[in-house]
């Protein structure tokens, strides 16, 4: 047996240990879903990163920068932005608003803010995350598989089956707190291997190819340009594009009730410190491995671009530190995968069986529910990842756009502006969704202004616009 091999597996029995050792801890659904609002700082920050960058940022990242160079360094930039953006302005005051109304879910907290039109707004949320998941969901199941193909020529369909089964077990399992803890593990191992993998492919491309930038340029002058050597307005849409990742944080309901679950709200100021520690590196280490890859091999190596990772993983490194990496890989796909399980899983189960449909059930049948639903999400989003063909950053930013534009706007305007009704945050859920759709399918649209972009800008004038002519002064 290979120690890359070794590796993977052992890192599998982790998991699945962490598991079985929380499963005793959840006493309550509202245990299942959110910890009891009583996790650790240091576990929320880890959690959060973990969570909030999936098989995206180790496959996909790396995959987009191998296939268009150094412009995707926007994307980099975009999404460092974002995230300590929404740690300074939303994190504290959803921790404690949250508490406040007695919420566990986004869906919940939107309801509970309002009271007015609680029961739409429940619906209405619970729907879009559904839809919007499913394609999250399948894109961390398709990481596996192509993880697990390039590492050990594991047929795909079976590197799935294999992934979707380790995440569906140990969440429905140990729920929130089993997904916590598994994402500090995941995120240590995340970052160790953003920051190692690229070093060791730069003192190689140091060693064999002398100068790095000269080495991505023999695949073309695009490669090294800023703007994919456009110009005007193209230039001006490419790097806006980029930085538009950034608006989707806030609305992502996985990394949201993160902030929901810390114990101390108080202690948020040490969980944003080692975020913002975190990502920096992680984004960076991202987009080099890309431009390594492009450096070494030269465009058109690959034939699915988002190999370049495990690929450079096997080539560089040690076989033992190869499985590790190769691991975080997985346990990339693994930390987001088992979030958006909880996600779904809770708003069905709090927003519409609970809340809506007001069903009274003892909290051990409750609990029940709430792990039945989580196999039965997991099956589903493993059917879509096997019959869709979509790359993970394609998918993933179709349902990025589509979570920041329906949630961002109206969580932020809920939390600073006293004038936001419901109204307003009900039909910008709507407008933000239809014109993610709507905005996506036309490609020549998209190509001009992103539907990331798009999709936020409407759906921020719409909560607004409507907030102001339906407030009552009350």
């Amino acid at each position: 047996m290979s120690f890359t091999l070794l590796g993977f597996i052992l890192y599998l029995l982790i998991i699945l240990v962490v598991g079985l050792i929380t499963y005793n801890s959840n006493k309550s659904h509202f245990d299942f879903f959110l910890g009891g609002r009583k996790v650790n700082h240091w576990v929320v920050a880890f959690s959060e990163r973990a969570s909030g960058e999936s098989a995206w940022l180790l496959l996909g990242l790396p995959g987009a920068a191998y296939a268009m160079g150094v412009v995707e360094v926007w994307t980099a930039i975009g999404c460092v932005w974002g995230i300590i953006f929404y740690w300074f302005v939303i994190a504290e005051d959803l921790r404690r608003e949250s508490e406040r109304v007695d919420s566990m879910t986004l869906p919940d907290f939107f309801a509970q803010k309002f009271q007015k039109g609680k029961t739409a707004i429940r619906i209405t949320a619970t729907l879009i995350i559904i839809f919007f998941f499913t394609f999250y969901l399948s894109a961390q199941f398709n990481g596996a598989g192509k993880v697990l193909f390039v590492t050990f020529g594991i047929d795909q369909f079976w590197g799935m089956v294999i992934g979707a089964s380790f995440i569906i077990v140990y969440t429905m399992l140990g729920g929130f707190f089993a997904v916590a803890f598994t994402d500090m593990i995941q995120g240590i191992i995340m970052i160790s291997a953003l920051v190692i993998l690229p070093l060791a492919g730069i003192a190689e491309i140091l060693s064999t190819k002398g100068e790095f930038t000269q080495a991505i340029a023999v695949s073309g002058d695009s490669y090294i340009s800023l703007t994919g050597n456009k110009s005007g307005w193209l230039a001006f849409a490419f790097i806006i594009s980029g930085l538009s990742w950034g608006f989707g944080y806030m609305g992502q309901p996985h990394l949201l009730t993160r902030f929901m679950s810390i114990k101390n709200p108080a202690k948020i100021k040490i969980s944003r410190r080692i975020a913002i520690a975190w990502v920096i590196p992680a984004f960076t280490g991202g987009l080099v491995i890309g431009l390594v890859g492009l450096a070494l091999y030269g465009k058109g190596y690959f034939e699915d671009v988002e190999q370049v990772m495990p690929h450079l993983a096997n080539e560089l490194l040690p076989s033992w530190l190869a499985g590790i990496f190769i691991s975080g890989a997985i346990a990339a796909m693994m930390s987001t995968a088992d979030s958006q399980l909880l996600v779904i899983s809770s708003s069905v189960i709090e927003d519409i069986y609970h809340k809506t449909l007001n069903k009274k059930v003892s909290e051990k049948i409750l609990l029940k529910l709430s792990r039945g639903i989580t196999i039965i999400i997991g099956i589903l989003g493993f059917i879509i990842a096997v019959s869709s063909g979509k790359l993970i950053f394609s998918m993933v930013s179709y349902a990025w756009a589509g979570l920041g534009a329906s949630f961002g706007p109206a969580l932020f305007l809920t939390l600073k502006w006293k004038k936001t009704t419901w109204q307003g945050v009900l039909t910008g859920m709507i407008i933000g969704t239809l014109s993610t759709i709507i905005w996506s399918e036309i490609s020549w649209l998209d190509a001009i202004i992103s539907a990331r972009l798009s999709s936020f800008v409407m759906a921020s004038i719409t909560v607004y616009l409507v907030s102001l002519f339906t407030y009552s002064g009350k």
